[in-house]
């Protein structure tokens, strides 16, 4: 049973420069809330209560985040202000959040390697921090329940066309069930012609504490880094790996072009401000067309 949560997060964001300089990309607002939050919700929504985010330098606002803010607190208590009090209050409390820094940017599967001793021996969920998926079921459970089946590690895939492959980790395997693969190979950014398929992997895993040993052996890759995709091809060696296609609508905010098409598909679907948002839209879209 998967009990704690791991949310790397240490990344530079430099494609969000000059920003990011002071802001961490996961602090990035998607309307009003910061993606961070959507990550962390999604686990707890999920049933996790034991959370660990890995930080980089420059990432405090991360911690102070979901502290608590005393001053604030009393200034929104003394003026009335119950939901945004309700609001900040919340965060505090949605589970218990642990944070780490990655002391050098290494690539994902060294980031991995510092919750190593936060999840010692039991099997642990990891959720990209820059990483949405939008599901009537929280895409961490789906996975969740694979892993309750199978007792194996379980990555979360989604189908990508062929062409844009090369910016994922890919997946290769036989489908055992509707959705489910066996893994039989894995490649970080293949080209073209060396994809083993279409099968890429989604910002979600289940894995279980086996994977360090493997990190450990694990010699720089792509980018001059320690790739969690060839950690988790030295564990394949050793024993079964799962693939899941999950249900939901991935949303990587790692890009300006992207983090923007995910702020305008969440507030064109809001309560309050969806309606007039979506039609200033109409407005927008056929002003720009005339």
């Amino acid at each position: 049973m998967v009990k704690k949560a791991v949310i790397p997060a240490a990344g530079l964001g430099t494609r969000f420069l000059p920003v990011t300089k002071t802001l961490p990309k996961e602090m990035l607002p998607i309307v009003d809330t910061p993606t961070i939050q959507y990550v962390v919700e999604e686990a707890v929504e999920s049933g996790i209560r034991d959370i660990l985010i890995i930080t980089g330098r420059g990432k405090r606002s991360l911690e102070g985040y979901f502290d608590r803010a005393l001053e604030l607190e009393a200034d929104l208590q003394e003026k009335g202000r119950e939901e945004q009090l309700r609001q900040v209050r919340r965060l505090a409390s949605l589970a218990s959040i642990h944070f780490i820094r990655q002391r050098e940017l290494n690539g994902l599967g060294d980031a991995i390697s510092y919750a190593r001793r936060h999840t010692g021996d039991e099997p642990f969920i990891v959720l990209l921090g820059d990483t949405l998926v939008d599901s009537a079921t929280p895409c961490a459970r789906q996975l969740m329940d694979v892993y309750d089946r199978v007792q194996a590690p379980v990555i979360g895939v989604q189908q990508v066309e062929p062409e844009k492959a090369g910016r994922y980790g890919v997946v290769g395997g036989r489908e055992v069930e509707p959705n489910l693969y066996r893994v039989e190979e894995l490649v970080e950014k293949p080209g073209p012609s060396d994809a083993p398929s279409n099968l890429a992997i989604g910002g979600r895993y289940v894995l279980t504490p086996d994977v360090f040993e493997c990190i450990d052996q694990t010699a720089r890759g792509v980018g001059n880094e320690i790739q969690l995709t060839d950690a988790l091809r030295l564990l394949l060696k050793r024993r079964e790996i799962f693939a899941y296609k999950y249900e939901g609508v991935r949303h990587d905010i790692g890009n300006p072009l992207d983090y923007l098409t995910t702020t305008v598909k969440y507030a064109a679907r809001r309560g309050d401000i969806g309606p007039r948002f979506r039609a200033f839209l109409r407005d927008f879209v056929k002003t720009m067309e005339e």
